[in-house]
């Protein structure tokens, strides 16, 4: 009998900011976490180092960005660079998840959570990073 009771990190790779967000695959639940910002071009990999510790997860999900027509970009092969370096760095084990339309998405939550008074009217680029890498998330436990 497969565990479900893993703990599991996403990212949402970007080249200024990296949202994350944690789930547990026991509920198929995620949420929002922090940000992660890039230093020098490169992500601050003590903050990832922090969370790891934290959070203890036994799997990564990163989003893979790809066109609409699924074709891949400059962004696609950064984020498997990213991953890469994540499996590298942490012997963690990866797992790449289709990205397109969450950034898109995570913008109409919150949108919806700001005309509901759930959060501020002025929402950062930073809690867009963390929703949709808990789009990411969502989207691998249903996959």
């Amino acid at each position: 009998m497969p565990d479900t009771s893993r703990t599991l990190l996403g990212f949402d790779y970007g080249k200024k900011r990296i949202g994350v967000a944690v789930g547990q695959e026991i509920t198929a639940t995620a949420q929002p976490l922090e940000t992660v910002h890039m230093v020098q071009d490169k992500p601050d990999w003590a903050h990832i180092t922090r969370l790891l510790a934290q959070w203890k997860p036994d799997l990564l999900i990163i989003g893979e960005p790809k066109n609409m027509d699924s074709t891949e970009n400059d962004m696609t092969r950064a984020a498997r660079r990213f991953a890469n370096q994540l499996n590298g760095r942490y012997n963690l084990p990866i797992e790449l998840v289709d990205e397109r339309l969450t950034s898109m998405e995570a913008e109409e939550i919150i949108t919806e959570q700001r005309r509901a008074g759930r959060m501020k009217k002025k929402s950062s680029k930073a809690a867009l990073d963390q929703v949709a890498a808990q789009l990411i998330l969502q989207a691998w436990f249903y996959q």
